[in-house]
């Protein structure tokens, strides 16, 4: 097809789009504008949608009116672009522009192809009226397919999670394609290094008012405050009430320690779980996402929720593929209750029964804040903001100053270019406490021996003080046909149901229960676990290979077949000498041997670290 056939197409295919009452105001609004938008401007566009909103339906209307040749739409990953091309498969029964109604007959397109490996060529996007690709695909270092395409084989390009936009690989596709209209479509239109997302924000859907259609759910943040902490730091024993602790929580050894010390994550833990609870008391099998620091935090994290009876499991990028998958079809078949996270199940990931999510990490950015909460905010029940479902919770420490990004959050709505530009300019000036580039030690330097939780701090996004949110509640009833004063609903009436329904959730915190047997047992598998996770840290401060065989040569009695098994025997060997126990034997030692031996692990590792060194220093 030529550029000038598909142009004819998108033009005169009188897609049902304003009135369709299957489309939700977001899809036709956005739609509207930005087709307003170039028609008298060049400039790149962006969307700022709410996840759960009906982004990729948006992206399946923009092409129409707009477009005047091939339309390229560009996932940021494998994950996103499968979800895309379901869509847009006008033969398929998820396509979104027949299920809708937005045209009756497909059989002359728009057809998509998808670049997908091998399985695609450039015979399938000379066919067809949208490519759909991730921009790994596209723009690899190996180049197979930009240089494919003509400069103007493409006149429209749809940027989903648009806030990418500025990376390298995003910025060879504009240049290569430089006639193109370019549409960014994101959440989140700021990042967290400081850069501006290229293009002009032509059109913003509230989160608050996503929350009252019910499109998204209605989000609460808890926080809880310990009324004492009692902790030393570098040897020096502390004690603070809650209004020091919020004093020093921008003090980044302090959130830092908050997020690494069990006693904190136990609080947040059995805070968490209350909540997962509530939301279940409707018969829903709500699930709960947590994100943690590094991989042996969300060992520690998950190992907190296994001894509390619910069945947790973690997932992390250095995970094998196969088990990765396998995390994830647990979770889809409700065989788990919790999930721990370390930089995974970000933008794309759609499972609506994640309902809480528990924060562990102190994010120093807003918009991976944002990204994670968004974990959360997908409905159960569609187009039903009062269904007990369709509530999310959001779960932390007020010792890890998240409230700052919640508030921050809550102000996206007021579409404040000065504060937007403010976040931009201010960038991600500290690293998050896992990404140093140093292996950091298993125990932070604070370590908390105590806290007393007296209460949650709770917020909710929709604030019944805020005259915007009883607007939006007033044009709700409006566009359902109903008039609120005719009910006998003034606008004061509406906010002070918001307030009463609020006050009849509020919860005291408690703790969980957590049996001496599950407790033992994690704290074996914690041992076994950290084990590991030392052999790793040992190798990486010795400079030596995993698989190379300079420490297996300095201990030819251990018959290693690499460096990593011989450290791994050699740190469980000091580790049963410690436990004072043969090996195999761990199963048979007492809970507080094990908890003994799991607070001296980095003492251990010392230790066999300069064994190590001795020993090589002599060959």
């Amino acid at each position: 097809m030529t550029n000038e056939e598909i142009a004819r197409f998108f033009n005169n295919a009188r897609p049902f789009i304003q009135g369709n009452p299957n489309l939700r105001d977001p899809q036709v609004e956005g739609w509207f504008r930005t087709r307003q938008h170039f028609r008298n401007s060049s400039e790149h566009a962006i969307l700022q949608i709410p996840v759960g909103c009906g982004k990729t339906g948006l992206m399946a209307l923009l092409p129409f009116e707009t477009a005047q040749g091939r339309v390229l739409v560009i996932a940021p990953n494998l994950e996103i672009r499968r979800g895309i091309s379901t869509a847009f498969d006008v033969a398929g029964r998820e396509c979104f522009l027949t299920s809708t109604r937005v045209l009756t007959d497909v059989s002359h397109g728009p057809f998509p192809a998808v670049l997908d490996g091998q399985d695609a060529n450039i015979h399938d996007c000379e066919s067809s009226h949208i490519v759909v690709t991730n921009i790994q695909q596209l723009a690899s270092r190996a180049d197979r397919w930009l240089p494919a395409f003509a400069d103007d084989f493409f006149d429209l390009i749809l940027v989903d999670e648009g806030h990418h936009n500025v990376a390298r690989s995003w910025e060879r596709v504009f240049e290569r394609f430089p006639n193109a209209k370019v549409v960014s479509l994101t959440a989140t239109p700021f990042r967290g290094d400081g850069r501006e997302i290229s293009g002009e924000r032509v059109y913003a859907y509230p989160f608050r008012t996503a929350m009252v259609r019910g499109y998204i759910k209605q989000i609460t943040a808890v926080n809880v405050a310990p009324e004492e902490i009692s902790f030393t730091y570098r040897g020096d024993a502390r004690r603070h009430t809650l209004e020091e602790v919020l004093q020093l929580r921008d003090e980044e050894w302090f959130s830092r320690g908050v997020a690494l010390a069990p006693e904190c994550n136990r609080s947040i833990v059995d805070a968490s779980i209350q909540w997962l609870q509530h939301l279940r008391e409707t018969g829903t099998f709500h699930q709960l996402i947590a994100v943690a620091c590094s991989v042996d935090h969300a060992r520690q994290v998950r190992s907190l929720y296994a001894e509390r009876g619910l069945q947790a499991r973690e997932i992390h990028s250095n995970m094998p593929a196969e088990e990765i998958e396998d995390v994830l079809q647990d979770l889809r078949r409700d065989r788990i209750d919790c999930i721990v996270q370390v930089r995974m199940l970000g933008e794309g990931f759609d499972h609506p029964n994640l309902s809480v999510a528990a924060i562990f990490q102190p994010f120093r950015s807003l918009s991976p804040y944002v990204q994670f909460i968004g974990r959360v905010m997908r409905v159960i029940h569609q187009n039903n903001p009062q269904h007990p479902d369709n509530r999310g919770v959001a779960v932390s420490h007020v010792g890890l100053n998240i409230d700052r990004h919640w508030d921050d959050f809550r102000r996206i709505d007021q579409e404040d270019q000065e504060l937007i530009q403010g976040w931009l300019e201010a960038g991600d000036e500290r690293p998050p406490a896992d990404e140093s580039g140093r292996r950091r030690r298993l125990t932070p330097d604070m370590v908390v021996q105590n806290e007393i939780i007296s209460h949650f701090i709770e917020q909710e996004y929709l604030d019944p003080m805020d005259d915007a949110v009883i607007d939006d509640l007033v044009q709700e009833f409006r566009r359902r046909g109903l008039d609120p004063e005719a009910l006998g609903l003034s606008r004061e009436n509406l906010r002070q149901r918001l307030i009463q329904a609020r006050t009849r959730e509020s919860m005291e915190p408690r703790e969980i229960p957590v049996t001496p047997q599950r407790r033992r047992q994690e704290a074996r598998r914690r041992l076994n676990e950290r084990s590991r996770a030392l052999a790793s840290r040992i190798l990486n401060a010795l400079g030596a290979s995993i698989n190379g065989r300079n420490i297996v040569l300095a201990y030819p009695e251990l018959r290693s077949a690499n460096n990593y098994a011989a450290v791994i025997m050699i740190v469980n060997g000091a580790v049963n000498e410690r436990l004072e126990a043969d090996g195999g034997t761990r199963g048979e030692i007492p809970l507080e041997r094990l908890e003994e031996v799991l607070d001296q692990i980095d003492q251990i590792g010392d230790n066999v670290q300069a064994q190590i060194q001795e020993r090589l220093s002599r060959r």
